[in-house]
């Protein structure tokens, strides 16, 4: 009898890593980089960085105690492996699911995300599209990274039911792409993009239509009607040095 291994539990992740790749000033030997997983990222985080301890730590993540140690022994190996050989870091993959504010048992009383959650959610059942657009002064900004503002379309049935534009507050790459989960959003349209940036959609479940220029709401529409010109392989020159794919429950059916 064929024994099917258990699915493997996601573990929840409040933030996706600001910075994706490290490497050592002298690098000439262009070594091979220490892959550190996004769950790894987090246990280190709370931990060494937030003070938690293992058990609040596998409450934040909601695992084992025991799968909790054991993550973050591999983490603490790793960095040493990268101290110790001068070896590159790169953060990316993993089971983990990002966090969107829904959990209020999470333990950060102040988290803008639950906010944004509470204001955008969807009920069970509501079959709305909501689509982000960078924007500025009605076009689609080039430089994702840096957009001030989204226009925010909600889609029901082939039609546009409400807009909004929405500040912000000087986020950047991953946070951005946290800020547009937090508020449900389903699909962004944008210009340019790097590639941690995408790693960073793509981890939160949002897809992506890039290399768009033009009016923002023609943009939409255009969307709507299956018309949209986009390029599937865009990509940000600033941010070629941007990497990796993300392993997420979304895509990779991890255990419940």
């Amino acid at each position: 009898m064929k024994i099917i291994p258990r699915p493997e539990k996601c573990r929840r992740v409040c933030h996706f890593p600001k910075t994706l790749e490290f490497v050592p000033a002298q690098d000439k030997s262009k070594k091979e980089p220490i892959i550190l997983t996004v769950d790894e990222y987090e246990t280190l985080r709370l931990i060494d960085k937030e003070g938690l301890s293992q058990e609040q730590c596998s409450e934040r993540m909601q695992i084992a105690r025991t799968t909790t140690q054991r993550i973050y022994e591999n983490a603490r190996k790793k960095l040493a492996d990268v101290l110790v050989d001068g070896r590159p870091l790169r953060i990316e993959g993993g089971s983990y699911q990002l966090c969107n504010g829904g959990n209020l048992m999470c333990g950060v009383n102040e988290c803008y995300k639950q906010e944004l959650f509470k204001k955008y959610k969807k009920n069970t059942g509501d079959n709305t599209m909501r689509i982000a657009v960078t924007y500025e002064n009605g076009e689609i900004f080039q430089h994702f990274g840096h957009t001030e503002a989204f226009k925010v379309y909600d889609v029901d049935d082939g039609k546009i039911t409400k807009s909004e534009v929405v500040s912000t507050n000087g986020s950047g790459h991953g946070a951005l792409a946290e800020l547009l989960h937090a508020m449900n959003v389903d699909t962004l349209i944008c210009g340019g993009i790097g590639g941690g940036a995408q790693v960073a959609l793509a981890s939160a479940g949002i897809k992506l239509y890039g290399g768009v220029s033009g009016n923002a709401d023609e943009a939409v529409n255009a969307l709507i009607s299956d018309k949209l010109d986009y390029n599937p392989d865009v990509h940000c020159d600033h941010h070629d040095h941007e990497h990796g794919e993300g392993h997420t429950c979304g895509d990779h059916s991890c255990g419940q």
